[in-house]
């Protein structure tokens, strides 16, 4: 048995590790979980996996480990300590596979990529789609980049909680892979959100929106759950349980819209409707009436 490891325990990460623990062993896995919160870690060891006591007793004992934590902030927590711990990469074996689910920095995977090589260790970006509704399900696409070799040996875990991988190269390269998919993805929420609202102002059903759009696909299946989502919401809910509910969702949107803006601007290539996107998105997730551009 490989022994696998799994940190982070969130929206995304708790559905991606039950799936990993119910289909650990069949794919030849033994699995550790690690969160900082004691529920979920619970949850997951009740489905069979294993509570490990730190991140770094896991690194010692795992050769495969998922990482799904919120921020490049986290993901250095993990990997380099916090002055009181030593961190993962000090005291993992040589060999060991750290894939970074989460949507971080290109800049981030680049540095964590060269210090692991340096012990010998190899981190592979493998950034996530799909969603809560694919993690659990286990429908997620994962874009994984790094050695080929290292994504290969990541291929038993990766099997529990997606339907598709795709390769994009060297590390870094499937966050840059997965920033331009979050960055028309925030764009097609902002469509969909300034249609309705064209429609309802004119006093036109937006059923006939939606209808349309499922014949000529213009609205996704995502596009449309959002509006509903949102919507069905704010029809519900003060402005402060709105901003409970769906703040968290648009303070990620900004942050994924802003490591693509700064690695645009690292490339000297302009996005303009990404920044206008940028903007905004906080007023699209809030159902809000957008301030205007000058």
């Amino acid at each position: 048995m490989i022994q696998c490891g799994y940190i982070g325990l969130g929206n995304i990460g708790k559905p991606m590790c039950a799936n990993l623990a119910k289909k650990a062993e069949q794919n030849g896995l033994a699995l550790q979980v690690f969160d900082i919160a004691p529920e979920p870690v619970a949850e997951m060891v009740a489905l069979g996996a294993l509570a490990a006591s730190s991140p770094e007793d896991m690194a010692r004992e795992c050769a495969l480990i998922g990482i799904c934590v919120r921020h490049d902030g986290d993901v250095e927590n993990l990997l380099y300590g916090d002055g009181e711990r030593p961190g993962m990469l000090a005291v993992a074996p040589k060999g060991t596979v750290l894939a970074i689910h989460s949507t971080v920095t290109r800049d981030g995977i680049l540095r964590w990529a060269r210090d692991a090589a340096a012990k010998g260790l190899h981190i592979v970006d493998a950034p996530i789609t799909g969603g809560a509704g694919g993690a659990a399900d286990a429908t997620l696409c994962i874009m994984a980049g790094g050695e080929e070799e290292a994504v290969a040996r990541c291929q038993p875990m990766f099997a529990c909680t997606s339907k598709a991988v795709v390769y994009a190269g060297e590390a870094g390269n499937a966050t840059v892979v997965k920033l331009a998919n979050n960055l028309m993805n925030y764009a097609a929420f902002s469509a969909i959100s300034e249609g309705t609202a064209l429609l309802r102002a004119a006093g036109v059903d937006v059923q006939a929106l939606f209808d349309v759009g499922a014949a000529n696909g213009v609205v996704t299946s995502m596009m449309k759950q959002f509006i509903d989502g949102r919507d069905g919401l704010r029809a519900a809910c003060s402005d402060e349980d709105m901003r409970a509910i769906f703040g968290p969702f648009a303070s990620l949107a900004e942050k994924d819209l802003d490591h693509a803006l700064v690695l645009a601007q690292q490339l000297e290539l302009a996005l303009p409707q990404t920044s206008t996107v940028r903007r905004h998105i906080d007023a699209v997730f809030m159902a809000k009436p957008p301030a205007e551009d000058h």
